[in-house]
């Protein structure tokens, strides 16, 4: 019997659990980005050179190769393509590709909550620079100033006043692809804010957990985050009021089967946000972690709806203890040229359940500006929220980067 291709656009490393799941299921795999060097391409069947944001590309080469499924997976700044080809070719995704570009595009998305009765920052979209100077008096400051298209967490800067801003909007433009941004009240979090990935099947939310993301104010860019834990210490009320918001949204814009990488927080004004929803799973390897911690493989789901073979069914589970996700990253004093990292052999057997640590002697660790210059990832479980605490705060004397 002929493989199922599927096309997969990017090449991250974050990529690797999918490609090696995909195979076990007998999916051929076909990569294709602009960066022939990246991680992921020397692990699949076929790679591509072409523009993940090139939609008419993409699609001529779709076609060419007669593929059976396409998936963005991690790729953020490639999902409206990904649904454009599915549209095009009439194969599985997510959502239509209207519905794509509204969720892609953050002032887009902030209008259509806003104009269907959901909780939303008070926002408004800019393509002008210079136009912003005229509302000062239409935000509540401090503000956050935001590229409308980026990921990562690249190019959001807080501007507590107007006189900070043309900085923070030319910071907003230099890391955007369509030259608009977006500027919103800032909310302050009552609790954490939460990242995690969740599934549908026929536009039911049947899968979506929270989490408590945190972050490390000492980096380059403190709004970029760097632990990531489940369970959600969110109170349960918020957790159902924002679970029953979500299933609105997917009703709204006619989710079909798939995978979602979706930011929710609560503000200290004790209201629920959704603030990000993206068709496509999450960097940091979060659905990977989310299968150690739940036993819920959404991965192997991902691929079986974008080709086209049977969804496993998604049962209700609680999670396995309490685990976290740290995002390797460097600070002052650690950059300069990698020579190796150190971890207390203690702490690793009883702690730690994975390290994908991406860089080799003699590669250059930079300031962490933004999820891409991270250099690695690791998994930790504990027996309780207490025991992490104490582990995440003793993290600098069990865990160092050596560099010169």
């Amino acid at each position: 019997m002929e493989r199922k291709k599927l096309l997969i656009l990017g090449g991250s490393f974050y990529l690797l659990p999918l490609i090696e799941k995909a195979h076990e299921l007998g999916v051929y795999v076909i990569t294709a980005d602009y960066l022939p060097d990246n991680a992921a391409h020397k692990y699949a069947d076929e790679y591509h050179n072409v523009s993940v944001i090139d939609k008419k590309a993409v699609l001529n080469l779709a076609k060419e190769l007669k593929i059976d499924g396409v998936t963005a997976f991690v790729n953020d700044i490639a999902a409206t393509t990904a649904a454009y080809v599915a549209e095009k070719l009439g194969l599985n995704f997510q959502c239509p590709y209207e519905s794509a570009v509204i969720l892609q595009d953050k002032g887009k998305f902030r209008k259509f909550l806003s104009d269907n009765g959901f909780n939303s920052p008070h926002s408004k979209r800019y393509d002008d620079v210079n136009a912003p100077m005229n509302d000062i008096d239409y935000f509540d400051w401090p503000v956050i100033v935001k590229p409308t298209d980026s990921c990562g967490s690249r190019g959001v800067t807080k501007v507590e006043k107007p006189e900070d801003l043309p900085s923070a909007i030319k910071e907003a433009v230099d890391n955007c692809r369509n030259g608009a941004f977006i500027i919103e009240d800032f909310i302050s979090f009552k609790g954490c804010h939460s990242s995690a990935d969740s599934f549908t099947i026929d536009g039911k939310l049947v899968f979506n957990v929270f989490s408590d993301q945190l972050f490390d104010v000492n980096s380059e860019n403190p709004y970029a985050p760097t632990q990531i834990i489940w369970p959600s210490t969110m109170e349960k009320k918020y957790q159902d009021e924002l679970t029953s918001e979500l299933q609105r949204l997917m009703t709204l814009l006619h989710m079909k089967h798939g995978i979602y990488n979706i930011e929710t927080c609560v503000g200290s004004n004790g209201k629920p946000y959704i603030m990000e929803v993206s068709p496509r799973g999450g960097g940091c390897r979060i659905a990977q972690i989310q299968k150690m911690a739940y036993g819920i493989d959404l991965i192997e789901n991902e691929i079986r709806q974008a080709v086209d073979m049977p969804i496993k069914p998604i049962d209700k589970v609680e999670c396995d203890g309490v685990w976290c996700e740290i995002v390797l990253h460097a600070n002052e004093g650690q950059y300069g040229t990698f020579v190796r990292y150190e971890i207390d052999e203690k702490i690793k057997n009883k702690y730690v359940k994975m390290i994908d640590f991406q860089k080799k002697p003699g590669d250059k660790i930079e300031p962490f500006s933004g999820a891409g210059l991270s250099f690695g990832n690791m998994f930790v479980r504990c027996d309780d929220r207490q025991t992490l605490n104490k582990l995440l705060a003793d993290m600098p004397n069990w865990f160092k980067i050596i560099t010169e």
